[in-house]
């Protein structure tokens, strides 16, 4: 009498074995933790190199002069001195140039933002013979290094200020200017592709309701930018922040002038007077308060920026 067995796939026959259970893949298991451990202890080496450097300049900001000369590399102040904030605001004219920061950055990023949206926003919405054209000029600012525009640039700015006394070389509102032209490539760019992601039905409706193009742009489409504006928003002062090359390029004149000189010169004249004052725990408060707002910035917007970047690959 033939046997039949019951099998999860149906009936084997008298003379027919059961199938074997299947093996687990031992090899690719092993592979991912060991791909997932390595990934994990490449970004804990990467964050102490990024959080070590950041930390010791605020911890050395804390020390005495003789501490930081003495025990360098030590994270432990012996004692806080947060006078070195004060002294380094005061003396050190940290407070003027942060001032004079922030007014070139307000002016230069809002003009940024408003002329780079508006732009991107025709370019991506509307079809005109020199679309394309004016799309690749604004892209072409970004492969040429501002390092050979210099000579050009100083020379236009110089002739502009003798034009235009009111926007003369050493003047702030010259320099926004220059923020302005120098960011508006990348701006365009990033709010370009932006634009071409929001939907047209909400545009055609607004236009039936009878919206100007104008009141279409600033009331509709610009709102439903708004993350990838605060993303684009969030690099422009970034980048204006530090910027240190067009400052000193186009105020040669007012350095020993601190009143009228931006931060990233401050700095620098500070850094290059301690060979004479060594108040090297001074210099460190000024680099960490020059330092503290950027980063306060991009925590506090840390989600925004993320959803900004992928917004465009999610819709």
């Amino acid at each position: 009498m033939s046997t039949v067995t019951h099998t999860p796939g149906g009936l084997a026959g008298p003379d027919q074995a059961p199938p074997p259970a299947p093996r687990a893949a031992v090899g690719g298991g092993a592979g991912a933790r060991f791909f997932n451990g390595f990934s994990h202890l490449f970004l804990a080496v990467w964050a102490v190199m990024v959080v070590y450097p950041l930390l010791w300049v605020v911890m050395s900001a804390l020390k005495t002069d003789s501490e930081v000369i003495r025990k360098p590399l030590s994270l432990i102040p012996e004692r806080l001195q947060w006078d070195n904030f004060a002294r380094a605001w005061t003396e050190g004219q940290i407070g003027s140039f942060f001032v004079n920061t922030v007014l070139v950055l307000t002016g230069s990023v809002f003009l940024t933002m408003l002329l780079g949206s508006m732009a991107a926003y025709v370019l991506a919405r509307y079809d005109f013979p020199g679309n394309r054209f004016i799309y690749y000029m604004f892209l072409s600012g970004l492969t040429l290094p501002i390092y050979l525009a210099a000579v050009p640039l100083f020379k236009g700015v110089y002739n502009m200020g003798v034009t235009l006394p009111f926007l003369g070389p050493n003047k702030h509102l010259m320099l926004i200017l220059v923020y302005v032209a120098w960011s508006l490539a990348f701006t365009v760019f990033f709010m370009h592709s932006f634009f071409r992601t929001l939907p047209t039905a909400i545009a055609e409706a607004g236009m039936v309701d009878g919206a100007s193009h104008s009141r279409l742009f600033f009331s509709v489409m610009l709102p439903m930018a708004k993350p990838g504006l605060i993303s684009i928003g969030i690099f422009n002062v970034l980048g204006q922040w530090n910027q240190w090359y067009l400052p000193t390029l186009l105020m040669q004149s007012v350095a020993g002038e601190p009143k009228n000189q931006v931060i990233s010169q401050g700095l620098i004249e500070l850094s290059v007077n301690q060979g004479y004052r060594s108040d090297w725990s001074g210099l460190f408060a000024g680099v960490t308060m020059a330092m503290l707002p950027v980063l306060i910035v991009y925590i506090v917007f840390q989600r925004q920026v993320q959803s900004g970047l992928t917004a465009g690959v999610s819709k």
